[in-house]
């Protein structure tokens, strides 16, 4: 999991590269998608105003999907200023997100962009684009949000999330876990 100063610096990091890396990096790391649905992302994917969200393409894994339904994802007003100017001029059906050379990104169009950046940011070493995911997850988790809905958000499953991320979130849930202590020496209640 990344701090927000760490994820902060490795988007920063991105947009040295260049400003549709960037815009890629900090795509992933707001709505903690797999690379091959941020790929999928349209224009018309983008909903502003005073709740942007972006609509998330579902993946194909498991369930043996056949069509991609959108999930909304909440997302911070200045990317959804961002993602709008990026998009200005182009249809609805078009990519949100292009590549230097104005095509849509693909899944592992990142790979060789990714390290450079998180060298640059000082991330641990081997750390991928898929960690913004776990972070994202993690976050959520952490902040209370039903285990349900974070599967539901995340396109995943409760199972996969218990099997995942359970064996790791304790170390970061002592501040949660304090609420719940009970102190014999504090009276009432």
């Amino acid at each position: 999991m990344l701090t927000d100063a760490q994820r902060r610096a490795v988007i920063a990091a991105a947009y040295d590269i260049g400003p549709e890396f960037g815009l890629y990096v900090e795509v992933h790391a707001a709505t903690g998608a797999r690379s091959s649905q941020v790929a999928e992302i349209n224009v018309g994917d983008l909903e502003l105003g005073a709740t942007p969200l972006l609509r998330v393409p579902s993946s194909f894994k498991g369930k043996n999907r056949s069509t991609r339904t959108r999930k909304p994802m909440p997302i911070a007003a200045g990317l959804a200023r961002r993602l709008a100017q990026a998009a200005t001029g182009r249809a609805a059906g078009e990519p949100l997100l292009l590549k230097p050379n104005g095509e849509r990104w693909s899944a592992a169009a990142h790979k060789t962009l990714f390290p450079a950046a998180a060298k640059a940011a000082g991330l641990p070493a081997g750390a991928t684009l898929y960690c913004l995911r776990h972070t994202a997850v993690t976050r959520a988790l952490l902040a209370g949000v039903p285990v349900r809905l974070v599967a539901s958000s995340f396109d995943s499953s409760v199972a996969m999330l218990e099997e995942t991320y359970s064996k790791n979130i304790s170390s970061h849930g002592d501040d949660l876990m304090r609420r719940a202590v009970f102190d014999a020496d504090v009276p009432g209640g």
